[in-house]
């Protein structure tokens, strides 16, 4: 992994961007985008997680997020870790998922390929971190997060978009509480 992708700054904010192994569309299905949810409102109470923006898609996650107890490759992992589990195990109980076995070979199929894998793989091990270090690169990442779903013709306007802050920055947070639009980043507020 290049240095420009690290989290060197344990009190920063990073914008964060992982996908599901070979970009697969997992996120189809309402149960699966609660698993995500659900980790991320857990995170937030018990793991020190602050989340100014996001964005669920198909086949990848967004997010600006800082770790109170200043460890946010740890959280991240954690928060990676879990809802791979979480949403496996959903897969394969899940009697109404058609793709179920091609699925789960898939994620066989990459496991099989990385040596930190023991059986089966949902994640892509990078999560390129960009710090946010000035109101510019906050804005910027933001307008990206949220324009993420405009730009693959999900939605043609943002805060269509369920999963996504845009809707919290509309002032509705009926689905995913974040924290005080930037205010916790000392930039501004949005």
């Amino acid at each position: 992994m290049s240095r420009k992708y690290k989290f060197k700054n344990p009190t920063a904010a990073y914008f964060v961007s992982f996908a599901t192994v070979y970009w697969i569309d997992v996120f189809t299905r309402q149960v699966y985008f609660s698993i995500l949810e659900e980790s991320i409102t857990f995170c937030r109470e018990e793991k020190g997680m602050e989340v100014f923006a996001y964005c669920f898609m198909p086949s990848h996650v967004h997010m600006i997020f800082r770790s109170d107890y200043e460890d946010p490759s740890g959280l991240l992992r954690d928060f990676k870790g879990f809802t791979a589990r979480k949403i496996i195990k959903a897969i394969q109980v899940n009697v109404q998922e058609s793709r179920k076995d091609w699925l789960l070979r898939m994620m066989k199929s990459a496991g099989s390929k990385n040596s930190n894998v023991n059986k089966i793989q949902f994640w892509q091990q990078h999560n390129k971190p960009i710090e946010i270090w000035s109101n510019k690169v906050l804005k910027q990442k933001i307008n990206y997060i949220h324009n993420n779903p405009v730009k693959q013709g999900f939605v043609t306007n943002p805060v269509e978009w369920k999963y996504s802050s845009a809707r919290n920055y509309a002032d509705d947070e009926t689905v995913l509480k974040i924290d005080n639009k930037g205010m916790h980043l000392g930039m501004m507020d949005l």
